[in-house]
Formats: structure tokens, sequence, C-alpha cells
């Protein structure tokens, strides 16, 4: 081989030693970005929040959200979002909490509330419940809730409740107190027609009223009270 051929040789070998090198650079660079992408990102101020979206709180003031979200425009939409996450699921009245970016400057919280099933009478007046017997903030007076009201908190019964919703929604939209006239007895207050029951009353027990006041209603009859005690049998008693 001449001296011309090998300088070329040579020549070609650091060519493309320097492309994969260069190509091994950015190979790097890229799998980096997840990391310091967002770094470089957060300074700038066209990224900066501008606006914050909340869905999902009914119960819950959106106020109260953007409290412990504390967030205002020398945040960046790249800023970590865990620290938000963590703030707002802190409140009791949230099962779960997210938050995505919207870009350039929007930050979007996505709640699921705990939901109540009953109002309770307590020393200070109606207080929501949740199915596990506990306290929720709500305030009454600004977001008022159509529930079935308990006499007290009675874990059975909220989780009665909460099945019968699951259950036989028509039925438990038709609730509109329950009391307890018994250690094993209870009654449904359903519009102007009382439903008396045992306790561990099922759901599908419940819900075997309608055919009955169908039946009546075909007649031209409507129930004073309907008795549901008795295993396999509904009594409808009559005005």
């Amino acid at each position: 081989m001449s001296g011309t051929e090998a300088a070329g040789a040579d020549a070609g070998w650091s060519t493309r030693r320097v492309r994969l090198t260069l190509l091994g650079v950015a190979v790097l660079l890229l799998l980096g970005a997840p990391f310091w992408g967002p770094l470089i990102l957060r300074q700038l101020s066209f990224f900066r929040v501008r606006k914050v979206e909340i869905i999902g709180a009914h119960y819950v003031p959106v106020s109260d959200v953007m409290d412990r979200l504390h967030v205002d425009t020398t945040v960046s939409v790249w800023d970590p979002t865990g620290p938000l996450v963590a703030r707002v699921a802190s409140h009791p009245a949230f099962r779960s909490v997210s938050v995505r970016r919207r870009l350039p400057g929007t930050l979007v919280v996505e709640v699921q509330e705990t939901q109540p099933v009953a109002l309770v009478a307590t020393n200070d007046g109606l207080r929501a419940y949740d199915a596990a017997g506990t306290l929720l903030p709500i305030d009454l007076d600004r977001t008022p809730i159509d529930a079935p009201i308990l006499p007290r908190r009675d874990v059975a019964l909220l989780r009665l409740l909460n099945a019968l919703r699951n259950e036989a929604p028509t039925v438990y939209d038709r609730v509109s107190e329950i009391r307890i006239t018994a250690p094993d007895e209870v009654v449904f207050q359903m519009g102007s027609m009382p439903v008396r029951a045992l306790r561990d009353v099922a759901p599908a027990r419940l819900a075997e009223i309608a055919p009955v006041e169908d039946d009546l209603a075909r007649r031209g009859l409507h129930a004073a009270e309907i008795d549901l005690r008795y295993r396999d049998q509904v009594i409808a008693r009559l005005p």
C-alpha cells in the first residue's frame, strides 16, 4: 500500500470514528431528554402556569383545591407534579387526584370525590357521611345534598345504603329517611310510604316493593305501608 493510500485509509477511519462518537452523543442526549429536558424548559417563561382547570370537584369548592395547590405564575408547568398531587390528595374528601400538563401554560387537576351516602343527625345539625362512616368536610349550606337521613351514625346502615345505591339506585333515590324502630328493625321512608324491614335487608329484597306497587296501581290502589320483615312475603297494608 502506498503512502497516499495509507493516509486515505487513516482519514476514512478517523471520519467514521468522529461520526460514531457524534452518534453516541446524540443517543445519550436523546435517552437523557426526559431528565434534562424539563430542567431546561422550566426556565422558559413561555411555560409559566397561566391557567388551572379543576375537574370533578362538586362538593369541595374549587377555592379549596386552589389553596392546596398553591401555584402562581412563578411556577412552571414542567415543575414536578408529585408535590401538587400530594397536597390536593391530603384533602379528606378526595379518593384520588391526578395532575397533567396542557402546554404551554395550563395545569389540569382531576379529582374523584368520596361520595356521601347519607346525612346523619348530630349535635351540630345534619352532616354528610360516606359508606365507611367517615364524616365528610362538606358545607351543606353551600352544597346541599339530597340523601337519606339517619338518626345517628350507624356504619351498618351506611353500608346498606351504599349497597342500595349501587344495586338498586331507583329505590335508593326514593329513601328520604331511615328510622330505627327496634334493635333488628328499621323503617325506610319512601315519600309518604313507610317500608318496614329487618336491619340486614338486602337491596334486592327492597326492590321487591316495585312490582307490588305496580299491581296495586293497576287496581287503583296504593299502600299505606309495606312490610318486608317476613321471609318470602311482601305485605302491603292499605289505608
